[in-house]
């Protein structure tokens, strides 16, 4: 098939555990979707953000990381840590949170949708009567998870700490921009804006100011507010009611969590970390994790990281073959086959039989 002829530099980073399992077939997905599409993969594969190499080099990465990563189009990213081989502190702070902030991956963007065959725990939904099909769109780089903090007098009766919340003008309106343009894009054009002013009395206001300011530039979306504790309750009553919801790091997380589980598929999902700008390499990897106690077994699920892949397509404009893709991943778990989908989804299925057969979906169609 014609398609844009470009070749698109990936890292690719498979990191530990099951990322070691999945990531293989997420490459094989991708490189059907490009073969179908007429363009091409320029992979480069990286042993660091490792337990392995942090146990060789006492860190999780070269010192010349950043040098080495900024020329790529995209990273692929598996999963990192294995509390067993170092503490969680070390390799997530030291490794996917550099990436994070350092490449000003501002947007951490996730897909909340009711997948054909994955069983949502919200009694009577399923795709055919209730479409729930929406993204949450997170701050990424600062709001309640700042470094900024401390601890004084340990040990003692006086002991108090402080964890501070950074929210910067800069910050909040460029994540409630990318939110507003998405939800611009899409046909039924609402946002959501996660908040908690009742109760949070300083920063709360102000991202509430700030998305009225916002929403001034896009007067075709419609805007409605809810406050984090009613919206988690509405995620659960109602989830096929949203379209673009637009959160804090703190709120973000939240509900990037939480929608994917009304669905069933929070064991599936994928995320992006992206840098809008493009002057920096944006992340894609799927949330489930090293899940080092089934590393080894073959049973992993793969879906989270081809998922992840899709994302990726997308960002970099490819949009039919990521349409494809994400065609491929509901065709197959659709079809509800015990011998292809893992145990994880109820079958007897293995981590390179369901690549296979999502692969095979993408290159037939079926």
């Amino acid at each position: 098939m014609p398609g844009s002829g470009k070749t698109y530099r990936v890292a690719v980073i498979a990191g530990d555990g099951i990322g070691r399992e999945v990531m293989p077939e997420g490459l094989r997905c991708l490189v059907a979707a490009a073969e179908k599409h007429g363009f091409n993969w320029d992979f480069q594969h990286f042993d660091f953000a490792s337990c392995d190499y942090y146990e060789k080099h006492s860190e999780m990465l070269p010192k010349n990381w950043v040098e080495i990563l900024k020329p790529f189009d995209a990273i692929y990213f598996g999963a990192v840590g294995d509390p067993r081989r170092a503490p969680d502190h070390i390799t997530l702070w030291g490794s996917l949170l550099q990436f994070r902030r350092q490449f000003d991956q501002y947007v951490n963007l996730r897909p909340v949708r009711l997948i054909p065959g994955v069983t949502s725990p919200l009694a009577l939904r399923n795709p055919g009567s209730d479409k729930i099909d929406f993204w949450v769109v997170r701050e990424n780089t600062e709001g309640e998870y700042s470094e900024v903090g401390g601890r004084m007098f340990s040990g003692t009766s006086r002991e108090f700490v402080t964890q501070e919340t950074i929210m910067s003008r800069v910050g909040v309106d460029r994540i409630l921009d990318f939110a507003f343009k998405l939800a611009q894009s899409r046909p039924r054009k609402l946002l959501t804006s996660a908040t908690k002013s009742n109760g949070i009395s300083i920063t709360m206001p102000y991202w509430d100011e700030r998305v009225t300011e916002k929403a001034k530039e896009f007067t075709d979306v419609k805007v409605e507010k809810y406050h984090i504790d009613i919206l988690c309750a509405h995620f659960v009553a109602r989830p096929q009611s949203f379209d673009v919801v637009v959160g804090s790091n703190l709120f973000g997380d939240i509900l990037s969590d939480l929608g994917p589980a009304v669905t069933g598929t929070i064991g599936i999902a994928p995320s992006g970390n992206i840098n809008p700008t493009g002057e920096w390499p944006s992340l894609f990897e799927p949330v489930h994790g090293s899940a080092p106690d089934i590393y080894g077994m073959n049973i992993a699920n793969p879906v989270g990281m081809i998922w992840s892949g899709q994302m990726m397509l997308l960002h970099l404009g490819e949009t039919e073959a990521a349409n494809d893709m994400l065609s491929a991943i509901e065709i197959v778990l659709g079809r509800a086959d015990a011998s292809e989908i893992t145990p994880d989804l109820g079958g007897q299925g293995n981590t390179q039989g369901l690549g296979a057969a999502i692969e095979k979906a993408i290159r037939e169609g079926n």
